[in-house]
């Protein structure tokens, strides 16, 4: 039944114009605004509806992931732009390192991966595989 619908996926935030201002300004991401929620245009071809909501509590998982070829390239550049990254030790060695990146590549426990937040708080994160 739904296997052909063009489904999507969103999440909220607390103040719509700063959300605009941190996607499209800070991340560089194609973004539109209607009926006061926006919409992010991904390269895919996939959008992300981003909703306002008065009693918004942050998300307490990665809501939004971006592949990227090269993490500390993309961890720089983001840094340069004012993005703090998160710091977690998961245990077993696997914690992020001081720029903020999880190094799983290298024990072959997964990605090499950098958490960090938007402007409501949602936790968002650049990874390489």
């Amino acid at each position: 039944m739904l296997k052909d619908s063009p489904a999507y996926s969103g999440f909220s935030v607390n103040d719509i114009a700063k959300a605009k201002a941190f996607y499209s300004d800070t991340l560089g991401l194609d973004v539109t605004e209607e009926h006061g929620m926006l919409f992010l245009h991904t390269v895919t071809g996939a959008n992300i509806l981003i909703y306002p909501k008065e009693n918004h509590e942050p998300a307490s998982f990665t809501v939004l992931n971006f592949p990227v070829d090269d993490i500390d390239t993309a961890v720089d550049e983001l840094a340069a732009k004012g993005i703090t990254f998160e710091s977690y030790d998961f245990g077993d060695g696997m914690k992020t390192d001081e720029k903020g990146v999880m190094r799983g590549l290298a024990s072959g426990k997964g990605p090499d991966i950098a958490w960090f937040k938007d402007s409501a708080g949602n936790i968002l994160s650049v990874e390489q595989s």
